[in-house]
């Protein structure tokens, strides 16, 4: 059956720890599940989040189809098989573009999250070196992420990402039923960033024990279908709970003293701390396979690993506004690397005529898919997100609590 048999040429180095289907998928469910589950999501969006569902879904196995057609096993490999060089290089900017942004993005949680955890314990409080969220950055850099991001085999991340997830208690305020606003565009492309793991699909695809395209749809199906769930139960709650107030990181929207919350910031940063190393990955392959052309050497992959983590911690400390930066990733990068490049490559590569029932639903992906880019672009330059970094919110201070909430 062709549907069992690995066409593309997985790598196989000596010695290395293969994937089960159940392992493949934590790791590709933690790929997804990063810091865009807490972004600004509403209830009337829970529609368009389902129909992502479908479309991220359709296209991650297109593209293995795409690597089985063409004889290749990366992303890369199967743009360049395609449309030449000049495809290799929009691909290769944008899959360093997204990976690199995202660690902006965990690093700007990490910060937004940890501090808030640190100042319950006693004696920690705003002013203390453990509340700063420059520090707490630093601090999870230099012990965790770039320790994690120096291992060379993807395989070794998945016992570390089993362990992160929770999912927080929320409880409804008062004004819960007021809508979204008619530029909710922005949020479509902010839900774009949440649901992309294009870039590190034939990475996991290729630690599976059998690569096949039947074994990696199983593993597509429940890891994308599992991280819908989180998000809509998260972008349920938080719009229920918070309406206009929902901050870009929704963890922004609870009080300090919320000791439920609290231990929900703590399972989360570590989750994304866990993230990192596995967009820091991708990031390092571009790099590889665009400047170096060849496996690195250890003082190579040190040198290299360790610039990506500088250069991302550098620009996530004096910019902290999540939500501004998920958007912008989403529409910019996420975009076409979901909706554009692997329709696109499916149509060049598929025999016959180009307007047949096969190609309806590329054709539809790749318009949609244009239109969410440009759209999203001018709705974040025309109405960026608020962002309100550390302030507690005004219910969250007694003086100024009262049964009727302030204009928005």
């Amino acid at each position: 059956d062709e549907e069992e048999t690995p066409l593309i040429p997985v790598r196989k180095d000596s010695g290395k720890q293969r994937h089960t289907m159940m392992s493949a998928s934590f790791n590709f469910i933690n790929s997804i599940i990063g810091s865009g589950i807490i972004g600004k999501n509403s209830l009337p969006l829970f529609f368009p989040t389902l129909c992502l569902y479908f479309m991220a879904d359709y296209t991650i196995i297109l593209l293995i189809k795409g690597g089985n057609i063409t004889g290749t096993n990366s992303y890369q490999a199967l743009v360049q098989s395609t449309f030449g060089f000049p495809g290799f290089l929009i691909l290769s900017a944008l899959q360093f573009l997204y990976p690199f942004i995202a660690m902006i993005s965990y690093n700007i949680t990490t910060g937004d999250t940890l501090t808030k955890v640190f100042q319950r314990i006693p004696g920690v409080g705003p002013g203390h070196i453990l509340a700063e969220r420059h520090f707490v950055i630093l601090l999870s850099t230099i012990v965790f992420t770039l320790p994690l991001s120096l291992y060379r085999n993807v395989e070794k991340l998945g016992k570390v990402n089993l362990s992160y997830h929770t999912i927080v208690v929320f409880v409804p305020t008062q004004n819960a039923w007021s809508f979204a606003n008619w530029n909710a565009i922005q949020a479509v492309g902010l839900i774009s960033f949440a649901f992309i793991c294009h870039h590190n699909s034939f990475l996991i695809y290729g630690s599976l024990e059998k690569p096949t395209v039947a074994n990696w749809s199983r593993v597509t199906h429940t890891s994308v279908g599992s991280a819908v769930l989180f998000s809509a139960a998260f972008a349920v709650a938080g719009y229920i709970t918070f309406t206009g107030y929902t901050q870009g990181d929704i963890f922004e929207n609870y009080c300090r003293d919320d000791d439920l919350v609290t231990f929900g910031r703590f399972c989360f940063g570590f989750s994304i701390i866990a993230t990192f190393p596995l967009e820091c990955f991708v990031t390092r392959e571009v790099v590889t396979n665009v400047i170096c052309r060849r496996e690195l050497s250890k003082m190579e992959h040190v040198l290299i690993t360790s610039l990506i983590v500088l250069a991302c911690t550098s620009l996530s400390l004096p910019y902290d506004c999540l939500g501004v930066v998920l958007e912008l990733n989403g529409v910019l990068s996420a975009t076409p690397l979901i909706f554009i490049i692997p329709p696109a490559c499916f149509l060049k590569l598929s025999p016959g005529r180009k307007l047949q029932c096969q190609n309806v639903i590329p054709i539809f992906l790749i318009a949609m898919g244009f239109f969410v880019m440009i759209t999203g672009l001018i709705m974040i330059g025309l109405y960026p997100q608020d962002c309100s970094h550390g302030v507690e919110m005004f219910y969250c201070v007694q003086s100024n609590f009262s049964s009727t909430a302030p204009p928005v």
